[in-house]
């Protein structure tokens, strides 16, 4: 509801020059483009704008594989990863996360099988690249350890990067249009150019739940100066209660607090690691690895603050949103979620199996979809995990990329198989 609300004040400041005191504090050009979508009146264009983008990207995935019966396996394949993954229920879930995995795949698609794309295909794909990686922050990051990673393979020749690195040049520009983009509406709502523009100071919460940050401060204050020793002795045990309770340390702060918070952030993050260096990579790493292993699709219930800002921006869908299966908790999420930890298991012994024949072979196509999606998924979870929090949903939203995995592998031995050919491009 977030994104929801700052669409329409950030349009009427672009377009009717109305100024505002609040334009949100999560992606701005995510809530920008929505806005067309929805416009404060119903919210499904929304989500069938999501399922498109998500169906279609798949769909040059599966055609960069297969060359018989395409259509049949990509709705077989469709079929499949809706009722036993993920992908269906975020990509109608009225949050940015489906873009993540979408923009993997987008830089597989221009990297790796830019042959099998007419020049529209790749302009359009460029647009969501540049809409995805805009639309959450965590997006930026993994996507720029990515680019590093994709520049690593070729200054080591990598057999599979050869002649790629204009492809890799062109992710890349599109990394700098799209931060450049958002500095620039950042700096035009509010006259300060940033990437983030007012998020709350999520790394502070992070290192004060995670340990250092909490010794830090009692150690330290009030000699440290900091805004935070003002509760030094009353901090939260989680990084929820510190940023989003009412009686949180950010919910009850002043403006002025708050942007002092804000301020201070780096400074403290960086000074409590120097002091307990061990103790905060300890943890870092125990919130990796669960976030590693934490799927499921149990943050996709009732939420009753969602309800309260249904009435008052969108009236006319409350009603509707009170008789749904998602505000009565009868949705079964808990055995979707089961149904989708057992679905990657497999995923991953079908993978397992096929890196001997893979990895022989060095085919191309599917060398750069396997390094793109496993590196993809791991960098996932160490963004997230280390510098958010363990959180079933972040982990969910690229796990199907797994599943889509073995698919294509499965696809493409059939393909091969069918044409007589070695398991080989």
């Amino acid at each position: 509801m977030t994104y929801v609300v700052a669409g329409r004040i950030i349009a009427r400041r672009l377009f009717l020059h109305e100024t505002s005191t609040y334009y949100g504090m999560r992606s701005r050009i995510y809530s920008l483009v929505i806005f067309p979508f929805h416009w404060n009146l119903v919210l499904w264009p929304v989500a069938a704008l999501q399922a498109l983008i998500a169906a279609y990207v798949i769909w040059l995935v599966v055609r960069s594989v297969v060359t018989r019966q395409t259509i049949l396996w990509y709705l077989v394949l469709c079929a499949a990863l809706s009722l036993l993954t993920s992908v269906s229920w975020f990509a109608v879930l009225i949050l940015p996360d489906i873009l993540g995995p979408v923009f993997y795949l987008c830089v597989y698609l221009i990297v790796f099988a830019r042959e099998t794309l007419s020049r529209v295909e790749r302009a359009l794909l460029m647009v969501i690249m540049w809409w995805a990686v805009a639309s959450h922050g965590s997006h930026l990051v993994v996507a720029v350890g990515l680019c590093a990673l994709l520049i690593l393979l070729i200054i080591f020749r990598w057999r599979i990067m050869d002649h790629r690195w204009r492809a890799v040049v062109t992710v890349i520009v599109i990394l700098i249009v799209t931060a450049a983009t958002q500095i620039g509406l950042n700096a035009f709502l509010t006259g300060t150019p940033s990437l983030n523009g007012d998020w709350p100071p999520v790394l502070t919460a992070r290192i004060i739940v995670d340990g250092p940050g909490r010794e830090y401060l009692q150690a330290h204050c009030p000699d440290a100066k900091f805004v935070l020793c003002e509760d030094a002795h009353n901090l939260p045990d989680t990084a929820d209660d510190f940023l989003w309770s009412d009686n949180g340390i950010w919910g009850k702060a002043s403006d002025e607090k708050q942007a002092q918070l804000q301020r201070e952030q780096m400074r403290f993050v960086i000074a409590s690691v120097r002091a307990y260096p061990l103790e905060e990579l300890k943890q870092s790493a125990a919130n990796f690895e669960n976030q590693l292993i934490t799927i499921g699709l149990d943050d996709l219930g009732s939420n009753g603050w969602v309800l309260s800002e249904l009435a008052s921006e969108m009236p006319g869908q409350k009603s509707i949103y009170q008789q749904s299966r998602q505000i009565s908790d009868t949705l079964p999420l808990n055995f979707f979620s089961s149904v989708q930890e057992w679905t990657v298991i497999a995923s991953l012994i079908v993978i397992a199996a096929f890196i001997p024949y893979v990895w022989r072979r060095r085919t191309a196509r599917i060398l750069g979809i396997g390094v793109i999606i496993i590196s993809t998924v791991i960098a996932n979870a160490l963004v997230t995990g280390v510098l958010s929090g363990v959180e079933t949903r972040y982990q969910s939203r690229v796990i199907w990329l797994f599943p889509l995995l073995a698919c294509v592998l499965l696809l493409d031995w059939r393909e091969r198989r069918s044409a007589g050919r070695p398991y080989a491009e």
